[in-house]
């Protein structure tokens, strides 16, 4: 394809939103208009990724646009210091205003690349969720009723922030188009809907009311899986014991609220966009950092690497962007890093492993291989994920693996990953894992790492002195 011609970017970001609640992605009641309206105008990606199912790792391979591995920040106690470099910085240095509004979940304190940084939630006290360090010796895991106890109608922090989130990003807008010049700019807005707490304003929560749980679990209703590993965490994150069909269609209508909310306040943004002036200008991409189980499984929040968790939202729409076509080609959010330099014109000498989603748009290619890592809570072990044609392999060092075939078992109920037939399928992927990095060897070094700032903190002990972090505050 031609080279994309440089415009600017606006690079939208939500947290913990499960693709499958979303109806260009085909649910049934969900109402999400305005991005649906992105997905018609441009492309949707059906098998998008994030590379890390948990907040911190995965925002720290966003902004550098490496592999969680290449780069140590394995847990949400390891969030990103500003090194390696981000792509917000190689653009801010060759003359690209870059600004964010809203959630990072880095360190804070650091030079992440962007001109402004505005209303950043960083993580807490600049180190993080010590207590997430936790996998082989599992401390108990205090808190876990209040999912459940919460969920339901009403005013959060974190609704109120991604209003704030929106009026400044319309604010951005509007003065920047006063302001003249033609200088390129990305603007990052990060929302933080449809993260826990499940609460949801009143009148997007009301919209689901009539609902049942049969209508609100759609696609959402696998058993528990049988595998060591998921045993164990789901035990470990043992939301589901607080909750019955009553309560669990309480909190899936404050998810469905809260998912309905960011797009209202999506379209806020664009609207603005579109009176600006720029919008023929300015290329627009939405994505999540990660999704969020819904209780499928009786798991909640994130942490495997089930598509609920693992699968992102990807829709991209502007210049070079085919309208209203879907892509089976598998994408990551490793992409969007040369995706952000290909969108505003900038050529520089960086080794990305992604590759522009432009140019993903218009290609196709079933061979293409995405890789997700998972060192955090309550996972004994190291969990790798690869993504490739209709197939999606899960390795676990010292335990079996997971093979399904998406193509016809979207929902992952039929693990083929011990079929004597399935061999050569696993012996490729696994080849495929292993071009990219050792589970093995990986593994370990995680380990290692995360034994050092557990003792640095003063060990187990130590650590279970201090406050839990069910979630992050928004800041005040």
């Amino acid at each position: 394809m031609t080279r994309p011609k440089p415009q600017n970017l606006l690079f939208i970001l939500s947290d913990e939103h499960n693709r499958k609640i979303t109806g260009c992605y085909g649910h049934p009641i969900i109402k999400t208009p305005n991005i649906d309206r992105l997905a018609a105008d441009g492309t949707r990606f059906d098998w998008a990724y994030c590379n890390s199912p948990i907040c911190v790792p995965s925002r720290a391979s966003l902004a550098t646009g490496q592999y969680v591995h290449d780069i140590g920040f394995w847990d949400n106690a390891a969030p990103y210091t500003g090194e390696p470099p981000s792509w917000h910085q190689v653009l801010r240095d060759n003359g690209v205003d870059v600004v964010s509004i809203g959630k990072l979940h880095f360190r804070g304190g650091d030079d992440y690349g962007f001109t402004e940084e505005l209303l950043p939630l960083h993580v807490v006290g600049g180190i993080g969720d010590l207590k997430g360090l936790f996998r082989n010796e599992l401390s108990p895991r205090t808190g876990t009723s209040d999912l459940a106890a919460m969920a339901g109608r009403g005013d959060s922090t974190y609704s109120a922030y991604d209003s704030r989130i929106a009026d400044m990003a319309t604010d951005w807008i509007t003065r920047r188009s006063r302001s003249g010049g033609d200088k390129r700019f990305v603007l990052f807005v990060s929302f933080v809907m449809p993260h826990f707490p499940l609460i949801a304003p009143g009148a997007t929560y009301d919209l689901y009311e009539d609902y049942g749980l049969a209508d609100l679990a759609h696609r959402l209703d696998a058993p528990p899986p049988d595998h060591p590993t998921l045993n164990r965490m789901r035990n470990y994150f043992d939301y589901y014991r607080y909750f019955d069909d009553e309560t669990r269609a309480i909190a899936l209508r404050a998810y469905f609220g809260m998912v309905t909310r960011l797009d209202e306040l999506i379209g806020d943004v664009i609207a603005s966009l579109r009176e600006s002036g720029f919008a023929d200008d300015t290329r627009i991409l939405y994505t999540s950092d990660h999704g969020d189980n819904l209780g499928n499984r009786d798991m909640w929040g994130k942490s495997v690497m089930y598509e609920d968790a693992v699968g992102v939202p990807m829709i991209m729409t502007g210049d070079g962007i085919p309208a209203g076509r879907a892509v089976t080609t598998p994408v990551s959010l490793l992409d969007i890093a040369p995706t952000a330099l290909a969108a505003t014109g900038v050529s520089a000498a960086v080794d990305y492993p992604g590759c522009s989603l432009i140019e993903l748009a218009n290609t196709a290619d079933p061979e293409r291989v995405v890789m997700a890592e998972y060192h955090a809570a309550g996972s004994d072990t190291g969990q790798f994920m690869i993504r490739k044609r209709n197939w999606k392999y899960v390795a676990f060092v010292g335990a079996r693996p997971q093979l399904f075939d998406l193509a016809d078992d979207p929902d992952e109920l039929n693990d083929l990953g011990e079929r004597e037939d399935m061999r050569g399928v696993v012996a490729e992927l696994d080849a495929d894992l292993r071009a990219i990095c050792d589970p093995v060897e990986v593994d370990a070094r995680a380990f290692r790492d995360q034994q050092a700032t557990i003792d640095a903190a003063g060990g187990i002990e130590g650590i279970n002195r201090t406050v839990d972090i069910p979630f992050t505050p928004a800041p005040s």
